[in-house]
């Protein structure tokens, strides 16, 4: 895992008006790592994503995703990295199918490439008796997979998942979790954020936000000896309350 690091920021701030959102973050994340986003709500890790993934501009700081600069190059980051959101990325009123080949040609895939990645997906997930089902009649689990996958279509350097098993039941969530690592073990980066502390655990590094700044960054192992804590729970909770 000792490659370069995909994901490089110093000091990156943003304000609303007099309110500082994200206050001088700093942290690298290096190719092919899980790396665990977390905070509670308001402590300022989505409007951290929302940077990174080039949709908000800093304030100040810098920030290099995917080897391009968040202020002058957005564009370029959109198209070199995945993303799923908390809420469902996908459109209910397509098929599985439909789905798969809108955006595979919003990610700019030919149709030839897009018609193979559809076959190997649709038969990785097991999705082959529903893949001319409407997505909206899929089980919850079911579509926050089928959205990972779609957010690695067009082979992404890095992937960023916003709580992507939010309200999913524990067996799906395990199922999630082996994809992503499956992912990570293909080379690509995986940054995500989650409410639940489990998951944390899950993660080769994680950060902790509170009021806009990062206070805690290393392995959930080291994490836990350094606050003395046997779970990331509690780890969280020490920060948390200060």
């Amino acid at each position: 895992m000792k490659n370069s690091n995909v994901i490089q920021v110093d000091q990156l701030t943003k304000m609303f008006g007099d309110f500082t959102a994200v206050n001088a973050i700093t942290f690298n994340v290096e190719k092919g790592e899980i790396f665990g986003f977390l905070g509670a709500n308001g402590a300022g890790k989505t409007t951290a994503m929302k940077m990174l993934i080039g949709i908000s501009k800093p304030t100040s700081g810098k920030a290099n995703v995917a080897g391009f600069d968040v202020f002058t190059n957005a564009e370029n980051i959109k198209k070199n990295i995945g993303y799923m959101s908390q809420k469902f990325a996908l459109y209910d009123d397509l098929t599985v199918k439909e789905n798969i080949t809108f955006f595979g040609g919003i990610y700019g895939l030919t149709r030839k490439r897009i018609k193979e990645k559809a076959s190997i997906l649709i038969e990785e997930l097991g999705l082959e008796e529903v893949a001319n089902k409407l997505v909206g009649a899929l089980p919850l689990g079911w579509k926050q997979k089928l959205s990972f996958s779609v957010a690695l279509l067009h082979d992404p350097k890095i992937v960023f998942l916003d709580e992507p098993t939010g309200g999913v039941d524990p067996i799906t969530r395990r199922q999630f979790w082996e994809m992503i690592y499956k992912a990570a073990n293909q080379g690509t980066t995986v940054f995500v954020t989650t409410h639940y502390m489990d998951e944390a655990e899950y993660c080769d590094r994680v950060s902790i936000m509170v009021n806009g700044k990062i206070e805690a960054l290393d392995t959930p192992k080291k994490l836990k000896e350094q606050f003395n804590v046997d779970n990331m729970n509690d780890v969280f909770l020490k920060l948390a309350r200060g």
